[in-house]
């Protein structure tokens, strides 16, 4: 599980690949808190957990990135050692149904460290696809 920070015009990307699709969401969310903080300490801070659903694999990465932002911002935090677990919509029938997340994060005092503003995730440009080699994620932010 890897990523890395893309430049992006005014905004910043984030790259992320994993073996599979749980890891692949946690990489890009710790790739995310990368872009608002170099400097992450390895300790600190306690685990909270969030669970979040949607339509499509597109729009669950998108909602949990945006529920993670949102989680920043109340808790006064910055969500670091991402842990996720997808499931996709049941495969009976015509194949509709939510995708859900089940996740947590590690969520360190804003107090405690040099964060930068990042405002938002964006559709733009958004990927999340399976590759030969595992899954592959680009998102971009608005700073």
């Amino acid at each position: 599980m890897s990523y890395d920070l893309r430049d992006h015009t005014a905004d910043v990307a984030v790259e992320a690949r994993a073996t599979s699709l749980d890891d692949v969401f946690g990489a890009v969310a710790d790739g995310m808190a990368a872009a608002m903080c170099d400097e992450i300490p390895e300790t600190g801070g306690e685990r909270f957990e969030l669970t979040v659903t949607a339509e499509g694999r597109q729009a669950l990465l998108f909602d949990y990135l945006d529920e993670l932002i949102y989680e920043r911002d109340v808790r006064v935090v910055l969500p670091v050692d991402n842990e996720v677990s997808v499931s996709t919509p049941s495969a009976d029938g015509d194949g509709t149904g939510e995708w859900r997340l089940s996740g947590s994060a590690r969520g360190v005092p804003l107090a405690s460290v040099e964060a930068r503003d990042l405002k938002a995730v964006t559709y733009s440009e958004m990927d999340i696809s399976e590759t030969d080699d595992g899954w592959h994620a680009y998102v971009v932010f608005d700073v």
